[in-house]
């Protein structure tokens, strides 16, 4: 009998749940009931007492959730990236202190909100504080609710550079990832899933993550931005 299958998932894996969700239902008859956010946001919400049958977080938060989940299984990471918008000049990002440089000259700078949840915000903003900018960067920041919104924003030309998980980019026409953050700012977050403990259709979600996590579509995940841990 198919069963619907409610999915939390953050938004650096969402490209790979959206492509190979469809196929799994197509495989199984069963639905998916896709539910997307920051990682902060969706690790609030099962604190909160909301249940799910599967959670996709990043592995530090599958981690604090401690036995809230359980079936936690390694997907993959994705590096924190600089982006601009497709056919405007690349800047120099090569070393620290060349990002440093261009983001004093950028006339706006997107990234993710850190009071959103987002992973990669939170982040960012650490990283202002060690180059010296977070001051001149806040005047000028167009804050976003996470990576989509990010790279949006670059593409309708709210912002001239922005950063956001080089996975978030890959599926969005018209951004372009410059490389990754140079020297000691370089970030990578690891995301894993789980099963909730109180999973409505587990046996259902551990195949669902037994799906994504299948060998055979490692040069997938690979094409979107993520170094799969399978």
């Amino acid at each position: 009998m198919a069963v619907n299958i409610k999915v939390m998932s953050a938004g650096a894996v969402k490209a790979m749940v959206e492509l190979l969700g469809p196929e799994f239902e197509r495989e199984t008859g069963n639905k998916l009931d896709l539910n997307f956010g920051t990682a902060g946001a969706l690790r609030d919400r099962v604190k909160n007492g909301e249940t799910s049958d599967v959670v996709i977080l990043s592995q530090s938060i599958i981690a604090g959730l401690g036995s809230l989940v359980s079936d936690v299984t390694d997907l993959g990471k994705t590096v924190t990236g600089v982006v601009v918008k497709e056919g405007a000049p690349l800047p120099d990002i090569s070393t620290p202190e060349a990002f440093k440089q261009a983001l004093l000259k950028a006339r706006a700078v997107a990234y993710t909100d850190p009071k959103s949840g987002g992973s990669g915000g939170t982040v960012f903003v650490g990283l202002l504080e060690k180059l010296g900018v977070a001051d001149a960067v806040a005047k000028k920041a167009v804050l976003c609710k996470g990576g989509w919104d990010v790279c949006r924003a670059i593409v309708a030309g709210e912002a001239d550079i922005a950063t956001t998980f080089i996975s978030e980019v890959v599926p969005v026409k018209g951004a372009k990832v410059v490389g990754p953050l140079p020297g000691y700012l370089y970030n990578a977050n690891s995301y894993t899933g789980s099963v909730h403990i109180k999973a409505a259709q587990p046996e259902a979600a551990r195949a669902f993550l037994r799906f994504l996590t299948d060998p055979a579509r490692r040069d997938r995940w690979t094409a979107a931005g993520l170094e799969p841990a399978f």
